[in-house]
């Protein structure tokens, strides 16, 4: 976990984030409504897998996007507090989180046009050779492209990405009969062709850019005070609660500026981005303090004592997981409850005396963790248990408490080890988390296909428990080829 001074990062919130992606693209390639709930969003139930909004619980998989947008908000103050210090003025800040936020919106549209499943309910070769074209016109648009090239190259390069994702958006139409943008003819206007675009949208990440550009202004005014970060945090409860009432919150609640692509609900996610944004200052701190002291004098190392203390508290907020995610999946709750709070102090004790600058990072996280959690544990009778969808406020804390834990562990097994190899798959794909993702769809499932390597693992491993090591295998391969990118140096930016 040790910093570079030049471009300081987290292996443990690189490895989180590539957590929450590869287990995005193994959940989506289980098999479907064979195999346990668990093993399911909670509100997908199997055999019938038709979404239920009344059943309460939390499973591995809701666990997935939440841990995607707590680390996004941790990388909130390790990308810009290096800028503040060398002099940027925080309205150009607050610009390139609105930039940020753009882009993304671009990729949610493309992404989404791109998949190949949008293309044909039933793909072919030709299907499946499109979709990689559209993967590939990815990387000219978002490659972090070498300084040392041409400025007039550098723009014909973007030009030629760009150009070509915005003709695949307009010219390409869904599965199933569904016509082209512009079929509607001028006639009808170009507004209503736009609006046909924007409906056909990834809508993880949507959210991701509408609580981007809103989590980077509150962290832009609340930096020097995380009291009034709580403040805000407040606010969106507070408007959550009274959103179902008659009168002006409502009628805000529901403002959708640009359908399908803006709307004030998505802001409840900030529950969850917040938190992280929490997290992420005690990481920059840190981060700050041990890229000076790395000038100075060599990184020292752990004592292998220490080596196995970390060892054992990531051993601990594991097992505090797995404890959280089945008590409330069978619906345990006071039992689960108790027994997190007896793992909560177990696994403070073993961090306590917080001696030495890694370990008061891990146990400034932690304990931070343990609020959210224990806020969300008191809520989880409260609109009818635990969801994921609808989202119910005992979700966004419960999740940010486990992502903070998640984090912790994540933490505690590099230092613990004295070394990130072991888990360097995911801080690959944390350091490329766009490639991940587009890969999931554009990029994995086209190459299996076209390899005939989807025929011959379908044939081989052909039982639900047998599907889920087929599930394993492809995201494998998935995170094998976003951490050759990563070496490679070939990184997407937003």
């Amino acid at each position: 976990m040790a910093p570079d001074p030049r471009h300081p990062r987290s292996d443990a919130l690189d490895a989180l984030r590539g957590y929450s992606i590869l287990t995005m693209a193994l959940s989506g390639l289980v098999p479907w409504g064979t195999l346990p709930a668990w093993m399911y969003h909670a509100q997908l139930a199997p055999p019938t897998m038709k979404f239920n909004p009344a059943i309460a619980g939390l499973t591995w998989v809701d666990l997935v996007f939440p841990f995607f947008l707590f680390s996004m908000g941790a990388a909130i103050p390790l990308a810009l507090a290096p800028r503040l210090a060398r002099g940027e003025a925080p309205w150009r800040l607050a610009l390139i989180g609105l930039r940020r936020g753009l882009l993304l919106i671009a990729f949610a549209l493309y992404v989404q046009h791109a998949a190949p499943y949008t293309m044909s309910k039933q793909p072919v070769a030709a299907t499946w050779l499109l979709s990689l074209l559209a993967f590939a016109l990815l990387f000219p648009a978002l490659t972090r492209l070498p300084g040392s090239w041409p400025a007039q190259t550098r723009l014909l390069v973007r030009a030629a990405g760009w150009g070509g994702m915005l003709a695949w958006v307009w010219l390409y139409w869904y599965a199933g009969g569904g016509e082209p943008a512009l079929s509607a003819g001028p006639s009808q206007g170009v507004l209503a062709a736009v609006n046909r675009v924007a409906a056909r949208s990834d809508i993880i990440i949507v959210v991701l850019a509408n609580t981007i550009v809103t989590a980077t202004l509150v962290w832009l005014l609340t930096r020097a005070s995380v009291p009034l970060r709580l403040g805000i945090m407040i606010g969106v409860i507070a408007l959550r609660l009274a959103k179902d009432s008659p009168g002006w919150v409502r009628d805000v609640w529901l403002w959708q500026p640009v359908p399908s692509l803006c709307q004030l609900y998505f802001q409840q996610y900030l529950l969850v981005v917040l938190p992280g944004t929490i997290a992420g200052d005690l990481i920059a701190a840190w981060l700050r303090r041990e890229g000076a002291k790395r000038h100075a004098e060599p990184p020292a190392v752990p004592a292998a004592r220490e080596s196995r203390t970390h060892l054992l508290i990531a051993a601990g907020i594991v097992t505090l997981i797995v404890v959280v995610l089945t008590g409330l999946q069978a619906r345990w709750v006071t039992t689960t409850a108790c027994v997190s709070v007896g793992l909560c102090a177990a696994v403070a004790w073993l961090m306590l005396p917080a001696k030495g600058a890694l370990r008061r990072l891990h146990w400034g996280i932690f304990r931070w963790s343990v609020l959210w959690l224990l806020l969300g544990l008191v809520l989880e009778p409260y609109e009818g248990g635990i969801k994921k969808d609808p989202s119910t406020l005992s979700y966004y804390f419960v999740t940010s408490g486990l992502a903070g834990f998640g984090l912790v562990a994540l933490g505690a097994v590099i230092d613990g080890l004295r070394q990130a190899g072991p888990l360097r798959l995911l801080i690959d794909a944390g350091q490329n988390p766009m490639i991940a993702y587009a890969g999931i769809r554009s990029f994995l499932a086209p190459v299996v296909h076209l390899t005939g390597l989807e025929a011959l693992l379908v044939k081989l491993l052909n039982t639900p428990w047998l599907g889920v090591v087929r599930a394993v295998l492809k995201t494998l391969l998935l995170a094998v080829l976003t951490s050759l990118l990563t070496r490679l140096r070939i990184y997407w930016r937003t």
